[in-house]
């Protein structure tokens, strides 16, 4: 239930599931990041971009989050009722 709470930054082309889940609060975090809520089928439900620390961001019908660094969202394309195709970390 950390996410990315701790962490200095995440590197552009990186992000983290949360799963489940409808909200993300960003109280402690040290970088903005873009929040896109999806469904259970993972479509995007609602994308918050840039939000600050110290925040809260929630969307009805979520029922996962992906956290992205601030402004990746964007640079992707994502717009809502898009269905992402997660992958594996590569080892």
């Amino acid at each position: 239930m950390r996410g990315l709470l701790g962490r200095k930054e995440l590197p552009s082309g990186e992000g983290i599931l949360l799963k489940p889940s409808g909200s993300v609060h960003t109280f402690f975090m040290r970088f903005p990041i873009d929040v896109v809520f999806l469904d259970r089928e993972l479509r995007v439900v609602a994308i918050a971009p840039d939000v600050p620390p110290w925040r809260m961001r929630g969307a009805r019908g979520a029922k996962a989050v992906v956290e992205l660094r601030a402004g990746e969202a964007s640079r992707r394309g994502l717009t809502e009722d898009q269905t992402l195709v997660l992958s594996e970390p590569s080892k």
